[in-house]
């Protein structure tokens, strides 16, 4: 079998602009991409199959409601292709964490079986990509970051941002998006400003600093265990900026190096073992 990584996506900010007549919420997003992954094997076969393992297999369907399946079976009949692919997934993101897994999954998986059937890959802002998920077409762009805006489709490369690590909790609470939304006040907010012109860390934390997550404040009122999350990295001198990914429940703590992600991820561990907690690179372009 032939394998590709999924990286764990992560909005370090979610500005919600608008809504669409359709219902549909309009967003401007910066989005990065941690180096923690979910992984997708595939060879090919005679028919489209999927099997998945890794400690957060449990629950995920193999069947079509899975977007790993249905990422593969999009790019088979948009090139009118009758064979298959035998697809196995090792879970090891936790999943409906507002990282973007599933979306990750079905990115990378267009990807893989693009190059193990030699089938020309979908562009990122092709409808049936999208109709996979608002976050599968920037999904596509990993590991470059980029600033995403619409309702997932339009795409701008996020210019070069410094060297940094990422510290991610989830303290495994559900956190229904329904219920995340409805707690929204307000729908039509300003954008993002302008990134730094600097790949500067300092730069780069200050201009966090003045976004927002526009989900956050309501997640937490669904969710108050985000609180404690974003609580707890804050209060690790490793940490420089810390907020919740997409509609959560994980959050992400911005550090310098990999080794004070490390440290903060560690001591976040010991005081709440029974969070899921990682420490990783935030990825760059190739």
């Amino acid at each position: 079998m032939t394998g590709i990584d999924a990286p764990a996506k992560v909005n370090l900010t979610l500005h919600i602009t608008g809504r669409r007549p359709d219902g549909y919420h309009l967003l401007d997003s910066l989005v990065v991409f941690a180096g923690i992954c979910d992984r997708i094997d595939a060879a090919p076969d005679d028919r489209c199959s999927l099997t998945v393992s890794g400690p957060f297999s449990n629950g995920v369907p193999t069947d079509d409601s899975n977007l790993v399946l249905r990422a593969a079976k999009t790019l088979l009949r948009a090139h009118g292709r009758s064979e298959g692919v035998a697809l196995h997934l090792t879970k090891s993101l936790p999943h409906a964490a507002g990282i973007g897994s599933g979306s990750s999954d079905a990115a990378a998986t267009l990807r893989l079986v693009s190059g193990v059937l030699g089938l020309p890959l979908l562009p990122p802002d092709d409808d049936r990509v999208l109709a996979l998920g608002a976050d599968v077409p920037v999904c596509m762009m990993a590991p470059a970051p980029a600033r995403m805006s619409g309702i997932g489709e339009v795409l701008e490369p996020a210019g070069r941002l410094p060297q940094a690590a990422l510290v991610l909790v989830n303290p495994r609470v559900p956190v229904p998006t329904g219920a995340v939304f409805a707690a929204l006040k307000s729908r039509t907010n300003p954008p993002m400003s302008a990134l730094p012109e600097t790949a500067d860390f300092s730069d780069f934390v200050s201009w966090l600093t003045g976004q927002r997550n526009d989900l956050q404040d309501p997640a937490i009122a669904v969710a108050p265990a985000i609180g404690e999350s974003l609580a707890a990295l804050r209060a690790q001198s490793g940490v420089a900026w810390a907020g919740m990914s997409g509609s959560g429940a994980t959050t992400v703590g911005v550090c310098r190096t990999i080794a004070d992600a490390r440290s903060a991820s560690n001591a976040i561990r010991r005081a709440c073992p029974d969070w899921w907690v990682a420490a990783a690179p935030m990825l760059a372009a190739d």
